[in-house]
């Protein structure tokens, strides 16, 4: 994939795929330590350690709509060919988190990308799930999250006119 915004967006799918009604994505960009983190964590339903186990091989898949899974499997290699890791920890109905960590100024490491089209099309697209986004770049850090956002616009949902326009405004300042 070109961006790792897209890396997100599959893996964020992924858990919301596996009834998450919950959603954390987290960036953390230390230039001066030279890492790049993003950290996507679900409460969905996780994966059974038998599954877990041959999660990134791209030929293995629990869908029956084709026959390869390749989502986890490019994201660990775009993190290893960047001098860093990928880390997936579950546990079944309790949720799944990954990490991927790659330096920084590699110079095969793709761009973020647009964070606030992937968040958009996310939230647009899954209205009933809370949805929480934190950005750390140096002394700059950003977050949202939807869940408070609907408390303050009186629970009206995501996708009202007035709240959505409000998380445009705050999403395009990313």
């Amino acid at each position: 994939m070109k961006e790792l915004s897209l890396h997100i967006l599959d893996v964020a799918e992924n858990g919301i795929s596996a009834g998450a009604d919950r959603l954390e994505i987290t960036i953390e960009e230390d230039r001066a330590g030279n890492r790049l983190v993003i950290v996507i964590k679900d409460n969905g339903r996780g994966i059974p350690p038998d599954i877990l186990a041959g999660i990134t091989d791209p030929f293995y898949t629990t869908r029956t709509t084709r026959r390869v899974g390749l989502g986890l499997s490019l994201l660990e290699s775009a993190a290893r060919r960047c001098g860093g890791l990928m880390t997936i920890d579950s546990a079944p109905e309790k949720g799944t988190w990954v990490t991927a960590t790659f330096a920084h100024d590699h110079i095969d490491r793709a761009p973020l990308g647009d964070m606030g089209a992937t968040l958009i099309s996310l939230i647009a697209g899954n209205p009933d799930v809370d949805f929480i986004y934190r950005h750390i770049a140096g002394d700059r850090d950003f977050s949202i999250d939807t869940g408070e956002i609907r408390k303050a616009f009186d629970n009206k949902p995501v996708t009202d006119p007035e709240v959505f326009r409000y998380l445009m405004d705050i999403i395009g300042n990313i």
